[in-house]
């Protein structure tokens, strides 16, 4: 039996810009602006940090180290992760369970990922193919063609709901309308621009249902959070009203259902569905109290599958609560304000903890120009092939509901004269010194990465 978890809260949370992988901006710069951001965020040093949670793809081992040391070299474990999709929550789930079981009080948890243009591909080709198997089962169930793999696996699932529930290409095409739309409001989405349902499905067609402009791109970028415990959280009283409290949470891996020769199950839901009852039940919330929710939309057909594994919608019916408006403003529920994958992008190792990083925002209600009213819960999920997916549920620490503040507001309150949740800035040469170790620190183990990220602003 596992015993009773401690609380745990996010204090701090930082991001970079997400943006066309073009090789400009390499990953220590990019770490350390996030790792920068959300220990300003946090009000804390280096030194306070007990252990650290790197979250990456693609790099040499140790990518790790060389994001932290820029911080500090405090002698703390620093732990290097690399779960596909889900790699940042992966180390949000790490960084909870440290805390909840008395490992640690304060957590860094960074992500970042520096991607090659294109779409994904297999980088080691003289040994197995973790997703083989799944490959098997597509090539046996539905043949294989030249489109990406991860497009025909996902828009395989979409057309799966087709057949068997009825949805039609318009409902996957509205889906990512309502993320572009939504990703206007996100000062660090690397798209923001509006289409129209009709440019959605104009758009050059990747892998029936989907269109180029309902796919994620990829991207380079970071993001962070800072995770406490009770008692690190109660020595510092004024930071309360900012802690967020992780209320439920569960990882989980795939069911045999993964081979039962459904597209829908060959991407997951299995995990999701079990992930997301799990988190719920520990949060002791009902999907129906979900205000808001940032879902894994690596592609529109996830979205409309994973709707319904996280018990948003019946199943077979995502495309009705679509139709009606339930999945943005005015709705039952908003996905993706961010814009979500398919308009903020996807630096895989950044990816949760940037969904980490809007969801306290909105139950801060620092996230005032796309908020959600009456917000008392937000609901995450990230999902890797391969596979693993994390499902957290997120509440304030007084149990209310979020509650709008100005931008002004906010700036005061953070001491950084600006509102993170509405506008990407840079940082000063003090506000960095305020952050990086007091006691362990290296000016070899920085080099110039301060200035690269000053130049960007």
């Amino acid at each position: 039996m596992v015993g009773q978890k401690a609380p745990v809260y996010v204090l701090g949370v930082g991001m970079t810009k997400f943006i066309k992988p073009r090789g400009k901006v390499d990953y220590p710069e990019l770490g350390f602006e996030a790792g920068t951001k959300a220990l300003l965020d946090a009000h804390i040093n280096y030194d306070d940090v007990d252990q650290g949670v790197a979250c990456y793809c693609y790099g040499d081992s140790t990518c790790g180290q060389r994001v932290f040391y820029q911080f500090g070299m405090t002698g703390i474990p620093v732990y290097n992760v690399n779960n596909n999709c889900s790699t940042g929550s992966t180390g949000l789930y790490m960084g909870r369970n440290m805390i909840a079981h008395g490992a640690a009080d304060c957590v860094l948890v960074i992500g970042f990922e520096k991607m090659f243009p294109g779409s994904l591909q297999t980088f080691f080709q003289d040994r197995a193919n973790p997703t083989g198997t799944s490959s098997l089962i597509m090539k046996e169930t539905r043949g294989v063609t030249k489109a990406p793999g991860a497009a025909q696996m996902f828009g395989n699932a979409g057309r799966e709901h087709m057949e068997k529930y009825g949805s039609k290409m318009e409902d996957f095409a509205e889906i990512a309308r309502i993320n572009h739309a939504h990703s206007k409001n996100n000062p660090y989405s690397q798209f923001q621009d509006e289409y129209s349902l009709d440019q959605v499905m104009q758009s050059t067609m990747i892998h029936e249902p989907l269109t180029k402009l309902q796919c994620c791109p990829t991207s380079d970028g970071s993001a962070a959070a800072v995770l406490v415990s009770q008692d690190f959280l109660d020595a510092r009283p004024e930071l309360k009203s900012q802690a967020i409290l992780i209320a439920g949470q569960c990882m989980a891996t795939d069911t045999p259902d993964l081979f039962n020769k459904s597209a829908i199950e060959l991407i997951g839901y299995s995990m999701s569905s079990v992930a997301a009852k799990t988190a719920l039940a520990e949060a002791k919330v009902s999907p129906s109290e979900v205000k808001v929710c940032e879902l894994h939309d690596c592609f529109s057909a996830n979205e409309m599958v994973t709707i319904e594994a996280l018990g948003l919608a019946p199943r077979g019916k995502a495309h009705e609560l679509i139709r009606k408006g339930g999945i943005t403003y005015g709705g039952q529920v908003v996905i993706n304000p961010s814009g979500g994958l398919i308009s903020k992008g996807h630096p895989l190792g950044a990816t949760g903890l940037a969904q980490c990083a809007e969801l306290v925002w909105h139950m801060r209600g620092w996230a005032n120009n796309r908020s959600v009213k009456d917000t008392t819960v937000a609901l995450q999920h990230n999902l890797g092939l391969g596979g693993a997916v994390v499902v957290t549920v997120y509440k304030r620490g007084d149990g209310k509901a979020a509650q709008d503040l100005s931008d002004e507001q906010v700036g005061k309150a953070n001491g950084l004269g600006y509102n993170p949740a509405t506008h990407a800035k840079g940082f000063t040469k003090a506000q960095v010194e305020s952050v990086r170790s007091k006691k362990a620190r290296s000016e070899w183990a920085i080099q110039d990465t301060e200035e690269k990220v000053q130049a960007r602003f």
